[in-house]
């Protein structure tokens, strides 16, 4: 049967200082870096295998797969990097500390932008120092100003459909590491959660989530790797 592996990346800096991220690019911590060898050692000794990886063009989701890869002994696996498998963008919060944010604009409004499925933060200034629309990777594509989780999801689930799904159905096991949000938006699908319920699901980051799929890539069990 198709097997699915969904990683988060490991602790990230802007993670363990509490500041919104979304597509700024931000490196794994110490912790981080363990999290995703541990990851690739704890596939290695439950004898996940893969033959195809996907990921965004995010460096702490691309640098969690090498260093999963790494402790499989699988670098040499092919790597597919595409912004679609992006972080949610935060637009106008990105870099800033959700507790103070809380503090400023309250603790409803900022679960509304952080956990609605279709109400975005507030759009990230054409000035603002987090603006990733002149970086060399993001050239030829329009990078939002702002997403919602739905937004999110309408970007993620066309390649799920014309890239990953197809890898799938050929017999090939995939891993992809990702984000949060990103992964959402294919559990979302792969489960078919409803949208009040995926916005309260929580991915910790480095635990591989295996997904056991029937020939039309329906679920069949979905468990995380550390619980086996």
């Amino acid at each position: 049967m198709p097997q699915l592996i969904l990683l988060r990346h490991g602790q990230s800096q802007w993670n363990l200082e509490n500041r919104f991220t979304g597509w700024w690019d931000v490196d794994v911590t110490e912790k981080g870096i363990e999290e995703a060898k541990a990851a690739g050692r704890l596939m290695k000794e439950k004898g996940i295998e893969s033959d195809l990886c996907f990921t965004s063009l995010q460096s702490r989701a691309i640098k969690t797969l090498n260093l999963a890869l790494e402790e499989m002994d699988r670098l040499w696996l092919p790597v597919e990097k595409n912004y679609r498998l992006n972080e949610r963008h935060y637009g106008g919060l990105t870099g800033l500390n959700k507790q103070e944010t809380r503090d400023k604009h309250g603790d409803d409004q900022v679960h509304i932008w952080r956990r609605s499925f279709d109400t975005p933060p507030p759009p990230m200034a054409a000035d603002s120092e987090y603006q990733m629309s002149s970086d060399p990777r993001y050239a030829g594509i329009e990078v939002p100003a702002t997403e919602s989780l739905k937004d999110t999801i309408a970007r993620v689930l066309p390649y799920w459909k014309t890239r990953i799904a197809p890898e799938l159905q050929s017999g090939k096991r995939v891993i992809i590491s990702a984000h949060g949000n990103s992964l959402r938006a294919l559990v979302k699908h792969l489960s078919g959660i409803s949208d009040d319920e995926i916005t309260g699901l929580e991915i910790p980051t480095g635990q591989p989530i295996i997904y056991d799929l029937d020939d039309d890539l329906n679920e069949k069990e979905r468990y995380y790797l550390s619980e086996r």
